[in-house]
C-alpha cells in the first residue's frame, strides 16, 4: 500500500509476530471531552487495553499522515487542538485530511477502515452511531461501515441519544452479528438494558473469538459487533437518560443542530442534564469495554 500509515514500532511488531493489539478511535479525544479531561481518558482506556493483555492502537491523522498508535507528545497535541482545527473523519472524510495535510480524528467508521487494512481485528469504543431522533434519514455512516468492514467492535451498544429500536433494525439489514456479552439483549450505552434483542449470548473471550473465526472462514465482509454492558456501578436509570435525552434532542432541534454537530452537542448536553453522571457511566464503559476488547484479541491469537 502507498497510504502514508506510521504504525508504531511497538505495535507493528506485534502485529507481524501475531500478538493482541487493540484499534481506539480518536474522536472522543478531539470531540467528546475538553482538555486535560480528554487525554487523562485516553490514556485509561490505553491502560485498560494492556492490563487486558494487548497493546492499544490509537489511531489518528496528524498533518495528513495516518498514525497507528499515538506518542504522549501526539496525545497531548491532539488533546489541546481547537475542535474546529480538527476533520471528524468517517469514511467519506479520509481522502479529505489526506489530501489537505489536516489534522483528523477518527469516527468509529474511520477507525474500523484503517484497523482492517493495518490487520488489527479488534476495535473497542464506547458506542456506535445510529439513526438520529426524528430523523430518520439522518443516518451513521458507522451502520453502513459495520456492513462492510470485517472487523470486531466492542461496544456498548448505540449511543442513547439515538433512536435505538430504528438502529437495531438496520444492523439486521446490514448483516451485522450482535453479540450480547454476558447479556440477552443490546445495552442502551448508559444502561444495561434496551429491551431490544442480540443474535446470541456469549459470556467468554474463547466464545467471540471462535465466532469471529468462522466469520473469517466464510469471508463475510461484515462485522462482528459486541455489546457489553456498562458496568453494574455506573449504571444510569434508563427513566433518567431518557428524561434528559428528550429534553437535549428537542433544544438541538429547536436550535436547528444537525448532521456531524448534533452528537457531541447531545452528549455533552446530557452530561450538563444528569449533572455528571452520564460522563461517568462514559468513561467506565470506554475502560470495560477496553478491557474486555483485550481479552478477546489475546484469545483469537491463542
Amino acid at each position: 500500500m502507498n497510504l502514508p500509515f506510521h504504525i508504531q514500532s511497538e505495535i507493528a511488531a506485534a502485529l507481524r509476530d501475531g500478538q493482541a493489539v487493540v484499534a481506539l478511535e480518536s474522536t472522543l479525544i478531539t470531540h467528546g471531552l475538553p482538555y486535560p479531561q480528554n487525554v487523562e481518558t485516553a490514556r485509561a482506556i490505553e491502560a485498560s487495553v494492556r492490563a487486558g493483555g494487548a497493546l492499544p492502537a490509537t489511531i489518528a491523522i496528524l498533518q495528513g499522515q495516518i498514525h497507528v498508535g499515538l506518542s504522549e507528545a501526539q496525545l497531548l497535541y491532539l488533546g489541546q487542538r481547537p475542535q474546529a482545527a480538527v476533520r471528524k473523519c468517517s469514511r467519506r472524510d479520509l481522502p479529505l485530511a489526506l489530501a489537505l495535510a489536516e489534522d483528523g480524528a477518527t469516527t468509529v467508521a474511520g477507525t474500523m477502515i484503517i484497523a482492517h487494512q493495518v490487520g488489527i481485528e479488534l476495535f473497542a469504543t464506547g458506542g456506535i452511531g445510529g439513526v438520529h431522533r426524528g430523523h430518520p434519514f439522518d443516518v451513521s455512516a458507522d451502520l453502513q461501515e459495520l456492513g462492510r468492514t470485517p472487523v470486531t467492535v466492542v461496544c456498548s451498544g448505540a449511543k442513547a441519544i439515538l433512536d435505538l429500536p430504528a438502529t437495531r433494525e438496520v444492523l439486521e439489514t446490514n448483516g451485522v452479528t450482535v453479540v450480547g456479552y454476558g447479556v440477552d439483549e443490546m445495552p442502551a450505552f448508559y444502561s444495561r438494558r434496551s429491551g431490544l434483542p442480540v443474535d446470541v449470548r456469549l459470556d467468554t473471550p474463547e466464545q467471540v473469538a471462535a465466532v469471529i473465526r468462522a466469520r473469517r472462514r466464510l469471508d463475510l465482509r461484515s462485522a462482528t459487533l459486541v455489546t457489553v454492558p456498562v458496568p453494574a456501578a455506573d449504571e444510569l436509570s434508563p427513566h433518567v437518560v431518557e428524561a434528559a435525552v428528550v429534553v437535549a434532542t428537542r433544544e438541538a432541534d429547536s436550535a436547528g443542530i444537525h448532521g456531524p454537530a448534533a452528537t457531541p452537542w447531545l452528549l455533552q448536553r446530557v452530561m450538563q442534564l444528569t449533572e455528571g453522571a452520564s460522563l461517568q457511566a462514559n468513561t467506565a464503559l470506554l475502560r470495560h469495554n477496553a478491557f474486555v476488547a483485550a481479552q478477546i484479541a489475546v484469545a483469537v491469537q491463542q
